[in-house]
């Protein structure tokens, strides 16, 4: 999926992020035309960056994540998705705060204590796997959804995918609350994590995209229409019942990926 940034020597605070967002890359398109209901204003612009992110994964992230899974385990994708999304924990406490979480807030401090530490800095889940402590991803786009504000125009960014004027305002608060960004490391360790983060998360959510190949006639709509729904369930913590949903699938492909 996505870089986020493309200058080695840059800030790499939302490394984990933009991985993640690997998961709407694959998904990464465009509206239908003139749809009014999907408010998808600017659709010819989008579908332009959709074709340039498709390419981008189609040429370079789906071989390598290939490549990646012939040589590495599940158990070692899992654990390497566990420490990226680790130290993203701070940025999932906030945003539990701000959406008036404390409960939520408490349990995702005590998971990133035991993780950093027992779970030798997040590669192991011992929060999860000995106390049953599950992680919910939490970013300042759901914090606003929660506090009413509206999705706004749906948007694709070149390099993250989907998107929309409301929650493109969650990547400058992860980068800021990401512990990568207060660490320094040399532009080699940069560029391998970059490479890591991305490669890995694009081969766990191979099935996903897959799924969106087979199902959708175009798969700009289709992404658009999912990616709305999802992040809808996603604000309301997932009360909206999917059962019946054509995405339900998609749906359940999405929560089974890191960090979710």
């Amino acid at each position: 999926m996505p870089l986020q940034r493309l200058s080695p020597d840059a800030s790499i605070g939302g490394l984990r992020l933009i991985a993640l967002l690997v998961t709407v890359l694959v998904l990464g398109g465009c509206a239908s035309t003139a749809n009014q209901s999907a408010n998808d204003p600017i659709e010819g612009v989008n579908r332009g960056v959709y074709a340039f992110n498709d390419g981008v994964d189609t040429y370079a992230l789906e071989p390598a994540s290939e490549g990646w899974t012939r040589i590495t385990t599940p158990g070692v994708r899992e654990g390497v998705d566990n420490f990226f999304t680790n130290l993203e924990a701070p940025g999932y406490i906030l945003n539990d705060l701000l959406q008036g979480k404390a409960g939520d807030a408490g349990r995702e401090s005590l998971r990133f204590v035991i993780n950093t530490t027992i779970g030798l800095l997040g590669l192991f889940d011992p929060a999860h796997a000995w106390l049953g402590i599950e992680g919910r991803a939490e970013d300042f786009g759901q914090t606003l959804g929660v506090w009413g504000v509206d999705m706004g125009p749906y948007l694709v960014l070149p390099l993250f995918g989907p998107s929309d004027a409301r929650d493109v305002t969650q990547y400058p608060v992860a980068h800021y609350t990401n512990v990568l960004t207060y660490v320094t490391l040399d532009t080699l360790t940069f560029g391998a994590l970059t490479a890591l983060e991305i490669v890995n998360t694009r081969a766990r959510v191979a099935g996903a995209a897959r799924f969106r190949d087979d199902a959708a006639v175009d798969p700009y709509i289709f992404t658009r229409s999912a990616y709305r729904q999802y992040r809808r369930s996603q604000v309301v913590d997932g009360e909206v019942s999917l059962e019946d949903d054509a995405y339900s699938d998609f749906f359940e492909e999405m929560g089974s990926l890191p960090g979710e």
